[in-house]
């Protein structure tokens, strides 16, 4: 059995450079584990649509469903601070861009 080495091509987020990103100031791409995708607002309709837009952006680039592993929603009762926080967890090979990596793996390997 070959085992192939497939270099990803990562942000300094750890992410790969083609993921679309949150287009909100509060929303954010988080760490791991788990990759959190973090959507934050007053409005909860609003943080959840943001949610929705960057899921679906997200699939497009991937080309496949993305493996979103639990959705978990928290309160920030701070002053000053948005009240809903709403994050994807996400699996991170799929924020790594490796469904995308692989596909252009195999397609250099028939040319």
């Amino acid at each position: 059995m070959s085992e192939e080495t497939i270099q990803l091509e990562l942000n300094e987020s750890g992410v790969a450079p083609g993921l679309p990103v949150p287009t909100n100031p509060r929303d954010q791409v988080q760490d791991v584990p788990y990759r959190p995708v973090e959507f934050r607002d007053d409005d909860l309709p609003a943080a959840m649509e943001r949610c929705a837009l960057w899921l679906r952006q997200a699939q497009q680039w991937l080309g496949e469903p993305l493996d979103v592993l639990a959705v978990h929603l928290d309160y920030d009762e701070r002053e000053g601070s948005p009240y809903y926080d709403l994050k994807l967890l996400c699996n991170e090979e799929d924020l790594a861009g490796v469904p995308v990596a692989l596909r252009e793996h195999h397609k250099s390997d028939k040319s």
